[in-house]
């Protein structure tokens, strides 16, 4: 079994079209578990309508805001599937994303999966772009550029058990797990070169933010345990690459 962890916050507007996109998956055993981060909003009333049509929505509420990685983490502890594969509130998935991750992981006999991913604007236009992968990434090729979009992945349970998020505003959390795992095993990821993930483009989201975004990548490197000095060289890498990858989606907008 997939288990699928969402974090959500306040997430009315989108939250909706994200659990029917996995609703719509070819891939039929899989659970599905939204961690309502203490929204203020509709959204508790959107999941559990949606639960009552599908017995594989599973809906937990947190006792406060505990932030994102907080969330996942929740979702993973109770998580029953053997696999977990993430997807932000926002975010909406192909119809084949999880049977094409699968063969993928058969195929390699791999542990760690993550896909390309299309891109559309606040409203949900598609752009006329998309994030090519490679066939698989190692440590030292992750360090230059993650490409390695959170809601793309598919995964073992039991490395994310190994190396649960750290709870930080400061830094991407699910890129310092990512390249941990790598690190930490020696083995690469492998990446099915198909947009499987639809993106969101949202004016407050982190990828908008390149400033933002560079430091906390700087702050990753750090975290793990790079020196300064391979720090800002990696870092150097990364932001070239990230402003070539994004100039190229903004030229679509």
């Amino acid at each position: 079994m997939i288990s699928i962890i969402m974090p959500a916050y306040n997430s009315e507007k989108y939250i909706e079209k994200a659990i029917l996109s996995v609703c719509r998956q070819d891939y039929i055993d899989w659970e599905l578990i939204v961690i309502d981060d203490y929204s203020t909003d509709s959204t508790a009333e959107i999941v559990k309508r949606l639960a009552e049509s599908d017995s594989r929505i599973r809906y937990i509420k947190n006792s406060r805001n505990r932030g994102v990685a907080k969330s996942r983490n929740r979702g993973i502890a109770v998580a029953l599937g053997e696999w977990i594969a993430f997807l932000d509130s926002d975010d909406c998935w192909r119809s084949d994303k999880l049977s094409q991750q699968m063969n993928c992981a058969l195929q390699n006999h791999a542990c760690f999966i993550f896909s390309g991913s299309a891109f559309m604007n606040q409203s949900g236009k598609k752009l006329q772009y998309y994030l090519r992968v490679p066939k698989r990434i190692t440590f030292h090729e992750l360090l230059k550029q993650n490409i390695i979009s959170c809601s793309s992945v598919l995964i073992k349970k039991e490395l994310l058990e190994q190396y649960p998020m750290r709870c930080s505003k400061n830094m991407h959390e699910d890129f310092a797990v990512w390249l941990q795992i790598l690190r930490d095993t020696g083995e690469p990821a492998y990446g099915v070169n198909r947009p499987l993930l639809i993106y969101r483009i949202t004016p407050g989201s982190k990828s908008n933010n390149k400033i933002k975004a560079a430091c906390m990548t700087y702050r990753v490197y750090r975290y793990i345990g790079l020196s300064s000095a391979k720090s800002i060289w990696y870092w150097m890498h990364y932001s070239i690459r990230s402003l070539k990858k994004y100039s190229k989606i903004k030229g679509r907008c």
